[in-house]
């Protein structure tokens, strides 16, 4: 089993989502998972929005078809989408792969059926093939989605089990892996008797430790997380 990142563009996330005075250009990276029983396709980039959307974060898209033709691979040959949430930037190239089964938490599909969640076209689009879960799965040998909420309710990652440890494909559980770093080190505080107060982490990070990542990779982030050196 591989792991290869696509870059599908970038967008430009205003000052006043970045927490400073200035605007922060985020890259859009989904995954390609060779896997023998079939190719899985984690996030398919940047969707089309309305005429506001788009002038809001003002995305420069890379065609998902572009991106895996430099991979060596095609549409048709994907057997399976994973979609870390169903947000415009992650789910935009879905309707490309009409009939190919997508999987998705149950409670994030009912959140983008509500409306205010998401670019509607890219979720009920002819051909869509959802399979929902509710909860942690393990969807072929060695491939696990695991549930990870927080930038949504419904927000999942994959956990690969690979010969040389175990990646994780974050997706935006956290923004940047530096992010997720400060959740890791503020849990192991706690888990050494550290006084309080402690930063609050995420906590599906006590699940997630079970699998011992030794990579963990992001949607808008091209730095991964490693464990640090000599950590058993």
């Amino acid at each position: 089993m591989t792991v290869r990142r696509l870059d599908l563009g970038y967008f430009v996330r205003p000052a006043p989502e970045t927490g400073g005075p200035q605007p922060r250009v985020e890259p859009v990276l989904a995954y390609l998972v060779r896997h023998p029983q079939g190719q899985i396709l984690f996030d398919t980039g940047i969707g089309f929005a309305d005429p506001g959307t788009e002038a809001h974060y003002r995305p420069r898209r890379r065609a998902l078809r572009d991106a895996l033709a430099a991979a060596g691979t095609t549409l048709g040959d994907i057997s399976l989408v994973v979609n870390c949430h169903l947000h415009f930037d992650h789910c935009g190239g879905n309707p490309l792969l009409a009939g190919t089964p997508v999987l998705v938490q149950d409670v994030e599909l009912a959140a983008a059926r509500q409306g205010d969640h998401t670019v509607e076209e890219l979720v009920d689009f002819p051909g869509a093939a959802y399979e929902e879960l509710s909860g942690e799965a393990e969807v072929l040998p060695g491939v696990r989605i695991l549930p990870t909420p927080g930038h949504t309710p419904g927000h999942q990652s994959l956990v690969l089990r690979q010969s040389d440890g175990t990646v994780v494909l974050a997706g935006q559980a956290h923004d940047f892996a530096s992010h997720f770093a400060s959740d890791q080190l503020a849990r192991q505080a706690a888990l050494d008797g550290v006084e309080q107060p402690l930063p609050a982490y995420r906590p599906w990070l006590e699940r997630l430790a079970a699998f011992d990542p030794r990579r963990v990779l992001f949607a808008h982030d091209s730095s991964v997380w490693e464990p640090p050196q000599g950590t058993p």
